[in-house]
């Protein structure tokens, strides 16, 4: 399989179902703030899994995990890079997971995006060790889960204090 020279194009992006999924149906091939329009993409799905039971929730969320380590690990290796800024499916992964159990209203569909975005960039320690020691599609998906999880714990405090 052949990979672009610099950036994917919408042809690479858009004529692969995987490739077409590793970018957020297309928003990753945004030159500005992909890791944000990702998250973005995330939103929507979100809406429609909250009202779920939990372990629904939970479980479509893990099935998301789990197949983004292969969709995330197919799409870098067609690449030839790893973690690409325009693979965004572990940024649609990291908001489900930040915003489980939250509260309903846009309030917290609004705050768990800014704090999920804020660990994402930040990456403290050891989200940043693990995104350089990690290859493939466990290094790509798993900085964002653990993103994810200190912007979940982030978010419950919040809501504990706020209510």
């Amino acid at each position: 399989m052949s990979h672009p020279k610099n950036r994917p194009t919408a042809r690479f992006a858009f004529t692969h179902p995987v490739h077409l999924l590793a970018f957020g149906f297309g928003v990753g091939l945004s030159p500005l703030f992909p890791g944000t329009l990702g998250t973005l993409v995330a939103v929507p799905l979100y809406l429609l899994l909250q009202p779920l039971p939990l372990t629904i929730y939970l479980c479509v969320t893990g099935v998301l995990l789990i197949s983004g380590i292969w969709i995330c690990g197919y799409t870098s290796r067609a690449l030839a890079m790893h973690d690409y800024k325009g693979i965004v499916w572990d940024e649609l992964v990291g908001y489900l997971i930040t915003m489980m159990m939250a509260p309903q209203g846009w309030f917290w569909v609004a705050t768990g995006f800014f704090i999920f975005r804020f660990f994402d960039i930040l990456k403290p320690w050891p989200v940043g060790w693990i995104d350089h020691q990690l290859q493939g599609g466990v290094g790509i998906m798993m900085d964002d889960v653990l993103a994810a999880f200190y912007s979940f714990v982030v978010l419950q405090l919040l809501v504990i204090w706020i209510n």
